[in-house]
């Protein structure tokens, strides 16, 4: 972990104990948590580290909080102090949320993992936040409801709250951001707060609750989540069709879309990532660009909308077209690809990876990814693609030696035109991995300079101490 951080907003500092947590507040929070306070060493280094490509970077104590009474007492305690709280699910997320470049607290949640009421006539569930995706569906599955956000990481529902995360899923059925209904939130004082209802709609003030999904952790700590089920589809259809090239596929992608096909899951898996997920989970696919898709409805409805796609498919030079109907063939396939990130990390031993993500118009998917794979092969980058094309996110993953200043500036440039071109094809520069501090500069030019000037003073009201995740998604 020698290189050094990348370039990030203007005015960034990589300062891992820039507000110290004085003696006396840890000695409180000792008092209070007794084991579940931790400052070893092994510990701090858990939450120190995420899935991005930055150095470990931890915070100065670890609190394992049990209820939302356990978060407000840390958050008013560090708000006494002016100490950082940086809140924790699993350490899934991406552009380096949950690093703590400015010391202070961890509030790891993962312990908060009840379910604390589904109300299946209603379609809705509340879960505390350490409760992860696959927890909540296992739960729910014997009413024959599930939970479609799919992110790929058994995320937590606060993380993937926080993040307003997506998924394979979206397509069909959205983000994180239209299915949370209500949250319980400990603000930057140490105040719980309710935002939302179980009712699908409102008209009741401002929308809070669509304020705290995706603010990454830096208005407040969520501590309960309701969010929108949805009832098990009577059939559930998989298959699979290569492709002669990416650009072939991205095409036949944008057809289905604009038919009005209501395609559950459309997932793009380049060469590279084939060939990676080949070798991890020891398939056979033909290692070419590939299209893995999903249908649900009633067993007329999914065999008619895979009979349209086949032949679109076939358009576009579609070839192999196999279908995978029943749960152990469609876990095997989905499996490879929840996969895709390790299999590409393990193809290349001792690498880290920088990950990135933009969506743009679904009319101008082909036109990006097909640039961006011909600028990546030409530096000799080793990397990975895959996408949730459906919506018109994809991912690259540049796998680069982490000692090598020289590899580590060429992802960044590659992952920079990539962001650059999305925007302007009038897209964004994250789909759903979230700014973090790695798009910090990004935003700007999303957003421009008034909007951002107003999203600091909605932190500034909300968090005048700045002590909410700080240094993350823009600077103050």
């Amino acid at each position: 972990m020698n290189a050094p951080l990348p370039e990030l907003a203007p005015g960034f500092a990589h300062t891992a104990a820039q507000r110290a947590v004085p003696p006396d507040l840890l000695a409180r929070l000792q008092q209070l948590f007794g084991s579940r306070c931790s400052t070893a060493t092994s510990v701090r280094e858990q939450h120190g580290r995420d899935e991005s490509s930055y150095p470990l970077t931890p915070p100065e104590v670890v609190v394992f909080c049990e209820s939302t009474d356990d978060v407000a007492q840390v958050v008013a305690l560090a708000a006494a102090h002016a100490v950082p709280v940086i809140p924790f699910g699993i350490g899934s997320s991406l552009e380096g949320h949950l690093l703590a470049v400015q010391g202070g607290i961890s509030v790891d949640v993962s312990r908060m993992d009840k379910i604390v009421q589904v109300n299946a006539e209603d379609l809705t569930v509340t879960v505390q936040a350490g409760v992860t995706r696959e927890q909540l569906n296992r739960e729910v599955r014997d009413l024959g409801l599930f939970f479609p956000i799919d992110p790929g990481a058994n995320a937590t529902i606060g993380g993937m709250s926080a993040t307003r995360a997506s998924g394979t899923n979206a397509v069909r059925y959205g983000t994180m951001r239209e299915n949370v209904l209500a949250l319980q939130v400990v603000t930057a004082s140490g105040e719980m707060v309710r935002t939302g209802t179980r009712a699908k709609k409102s008209s009741a003030g401002y929308d809070l609750t669509r304020l705290f999904v995706g603010s990454e952790g830096t208005l407040g700590v969520m501590t309960e989540i309701t969010l929108k089920l949805y009832p098990l589809p009577e059939a559930v259809s998989a298959a699979i069709c290569h492709f002669p090239s990416v650009d072939a596929a991205v095409q036949a992608t944008i057809q289905i879309i604009q038919m009005g096909v209501p395609i559950a899951r459309c997932e793009l898996l380049d060469e590279n990532t084939v060939r990676a997920v080949n070798k991890h989970d020891r398939l056979t696919l033909r290692e070419q660009p590939m299209l893995l898709m999903e249908f649900h409805g009633s067993e007329a409805s999914v065999k008619e909308q895979a009979q349209t796609v086949q032949e679109l498919a076939r358009d576009f030079g579609g070839e192999d077209f196999q279908f995978a109907s029943t749960p152990e063939e469609r876990t095997k396939l989905w499996t490879a690809r929840h996969h895709a990130y390790f299999a590409a990390v393990q193809s290349r031993p001792g690498c880290r990876c920088l990950s990135t993500d933009t969506c743009v118009p679904i009319s101008k998917l082909a036109e990006i990814i097909t640039v961006c794979k011909a600028e990546a092969d030409a530096a000799g980058m080793p990397y990975f693609l895959v996408g949730h094309v459906g919506d018109g996110n994809f991912h690259f993953g540049y796998l680069l030696d982490p000692d090598s200043a020289e590899e580590r500036a060429t992802a960044e440039r590659l992952s920079h035109q990539m962001v650059q071109r999305g925007l302007a094809l009038q897209g964004t520069c994250t789909g759903e991995h979230g700014v973090g501090l790695h798009k910090m500069g990004y935003l700007v030019e999303e957003a421009g300079e008034g909007a951002v000037a107003l999203m600091r003073s909605i932190k500034r009201a909300l968090d005048p101490l700045n002590i909410m995740n700080p240094g993350k998604i823009f600077s103050i």
